[in-house]
């Protein structure tokens, strides 16, 4: 049967679940250890999970984000990445990087399909392809089935949310690895350490952030 999302495999193999959504700075932080940490060979089996952002905030009364028109924009990016991700996975780390540099440090505007098509292009995408792909509704209908599993039936609010075993842990970091991907793998597995280690710790946060 393999690895699921959220197993920890007995063997070598740490396999763990991964919520993102590309306006978390933090979700970048965390993205970029566990992308440094595999780019160096590192044995996670990670499963990159779709959270809405836009979602969290709609309000009572108001239309979910993936029936709501005037919220499409905000979908978009997450939306070509799943189709990155199922279809064509050789690309998809580099993808998921550049779009969360393109949008933390480049300024880029994701809500706008031409700058998400320069990305993917950028990186051997074919948007065309995608653009297909996404026509035909399975990855807004995917994103919205992942969202509401992982906070109906996990508890998820946030991003990155690290899921593994029956556990779901929000998780920020205040560093990015670069290309250290000793820093990298250190980083990811002191998490996944404390969270199927020490599981009687449950909340740590720190009052102020060193400067």
């Amino acid at each position: 049967m393999g690895t699921q999302p959220g197993d920890v495999d007995p063997g070598m193999t740490i396999a763990f679940g991964l919520t993102w959504d590309y306006r978390c700075p933090f979700a970048r932080n965390m993205a970029e250890h566990v992308i440094t940490g595999l780019e160096a060979g590192a044995d996670w089996d990670v499963t990159w999970v779709p959270f809405s952002l836009t979602q969290v905030h709609v309000g009572d009364g108001e239309l979910d984000a993936w029936d709501d028109p005037t919220k499409a924009s905000s979908l978009h990016a997450m939306e070509a990445a799943i189709v990155v991700r199922d279809r064509m996975p050789a690309q998809f780390l580099a993808v998921h990087r550049a779009l969360f540099a393109g949008r933390h440090d480049q300024g880029l505007d994701l809500r706008v399909p031409e700058v998400v098509d320069g990305v993917l292009a950028a990186h051997g995408v074919d948007p065309a392809a995608v653009a297909v792909e996404l026509e035909s509704g399975w990855p807004r209908a995917e994103f919205r089935k992942a969202h509401t599993e992982a906070a109906e039936a996990r508890g998820v609010f946030g991003v990155p949310t690290f899921l593994v075993g029956d556990a779901a842990v929000f998780v920020r970091v205040m560093d990015r690895p670069g290309d250290d991907a000793e820093t990298a793998r250190r980083t990811v597995e002191r998490v996944l350490e404390a969270i199927t280690g020490w599981p009687e710790l449950n909340e740590f946060k720190h009052t102020s952030i060193a400067r």
